[in-house]
């Protein structure tokens, strides 16, 4: 159900974008916010005990299509989204075939505009066919809007290549955003190495691999004046190394999954591969060294790096399954029960990370606040002390591969509204009668 007038009553509006945090009535009119405050008009939304906050931005996001329909689509994915409190996500370019030209960044655009349940932003490929050599036609992409390159799941491994890149994206003051792994020191990984890896006699998978291309990656980008984001940062090392780059005056952002935040390697005992993921979940020294960076600002944004798989792909043994887990639908009560609840984050800065944050690392205008008259209608509204027990197989998502399946967590979204049209209403998808749009 839509309006294009009606009011949320008695909300806490949580909006760090302009510092508001109050109980308000946010009125809607059209796409836009009409005003926050004490006015009220046209249909009237109870919202009292929910927290109304600028939509949720995912950075990092597999989408899987073109070519990996069995286990996403755009539309099924979108949809997961827009459940899980998103306005705009980003997906990255390992399809089938890559995203690494214009004509699959519109494909991508295309069934996000027919699908209407988010906006969606394509992250370009910094190579063609993510093979590490030939720089993919940045250029072009970047025509159309595409401004953050990666190879996700693929490391660029030649410091050349990666210094061409840098150089190219500054161009468009575009972002290049390098899987962290140096592949020689992963070759047969599975695990984190340490304890659990060695007691479970699976090939450990060490820590310096990801810093390794950090420190690098940080050098280049130094030298030049790029923008560089490091994705699903996961060991200790990695945030020191963020945080003195900063420091620094290094142009560098950074972000951190739900997984990497709330669970360790010990969840290999069993060896349900659910829990295998690319990188590894490590120790408890690096979940409290995550939270700190996301504490203190080291870490600008909480991503998902959302990456279904079928079934019958990932519910292997561990040495042949996939590595990848899903996130879009449970990331935000993650985010509460295992940061808010615990006193870690405030509510405001659990927002700030989930929304504020990546809209401002990826330029992404129109998301991520302010809450104020005349501004997009993109929301979400929530329960923070909700409580419900995740069933993956009740997801929104072609797969199932949800390493939450069976906790019980804390904060629950209710509506979701993208430019004044609900996408999620009463926890419901609601399928929109005319596209609601994507964005390059």
């Amino acid at each position: 159900m839509s309006s294009t007038l009606f009011t949320f009553t008695g909300a806490r509006v949580v909006d760090p974008a302009s510092g508001r945090d109050e109980i308000a009535n946010v009125v809607v009119e059209g796409d836009r916010i009409a005003a926050v405050g004490e006015d009220s008009r046209g249909l009237r939304i109870d919202a009292d005990g929910l927290v109304a906050a600028p939509g949720l931005v995912d950075l990092h996001v597999h989408l899987r299509e073109p070519g990996g329909e069995d286990a996403e689509t755009v539309a099924s994915g979108t949809r997961a989204a827009a459940l899980g409190g998103f306005t705009a996500v980003c997906p990255m370019a390992n399809t089938q075939p890559v995203c690494d030209h214009v004509g699959v960044v519109e494909q991508v655009l295309r069934l996000a505009r027919d699908a209407g349940h988010c906006d969606v932003y394509p992250v370009g490929a910094i190579t063609r066919d993510l093979a590490g050599a030939e720089l993919a036609e940045l250029g072009s992409m970047a025509a159309i809007g595409v401004n953050c390159f990666s190879d996700d799941g693929h490391p660029v491994q030649s410091a050349q290549v990666m210094r061409r890149a840098l150089a190219y994206a500054k161009t468009w003051d575009a972002i290049i955003c390098n899987h962290s792994e140096e592949a020689t020191l992963t070759a047969g990984a599975q695990l984190n190495e340490g304890e659990a890896s060695t007691r479970l006699g699976l090939a450990g998978w060490p820590h310096e691999a990801e810093e390794i291309v950090v420190v690098r990656d940080l050098i280049l980008a130094e030298g030049l004046g790029a923008r560089l984001h490091v994705p699903h940062v996961s060991t200790a090392g990695t945030v020191e190394l963020v945080r003195a780059a900063k420091a620094r005056g290094v142009r560098v952002t950074a972000e951190a999954t739900p997984h990497h935040f709330a669970l360790t390697d010990a969840r290999a005992e069993g060896y349900d591969a659910v829990n295998k993921v690319n990188p590894p979940l490590r120790t408890d020294a690096d979940v409290a060294a995550v939270r700190a960076g996301l504490a203190d600002g080291t870490i600008d944004a909480i991503a998902t790096d959302h990456a279904p798989h079928a079934p019958e792909h990932k519910e292997q043994a561990w040495l042949h399954a996939p590595c990848g887990m899903l996130g879009l639908e449970t990331v935000l009560a993650v985010t509460l029960t295992e940061l808010v609840h615990t006193g870690v984050l405030t509510l405001a800065q659990a927002v700030e990370k989930l929304s504020t944050g990546p809209a401002r690392t990826r330029d992404i205008a129109g998301h991520g606040g302010p809450i104020a008259p005349g501004q997009p209608a993109n929301l979400v509204l929530f329960d923070p002390e909700a409580r419900w027990r995740v069933d993956a197989a009740k997801l929104a998502s072609r797969s199932r591969n949800n390493p939450f399946d069976g906790a019980e967590l804390r904060g629950q979204v209710l509506h979701t509204v993208l430019r004044g049209r609900f996408t999620t209403r009463d926890g419901e998808t609601v399928e929109v009668g005319e596209p609601a749009g994507a964005r390059a």
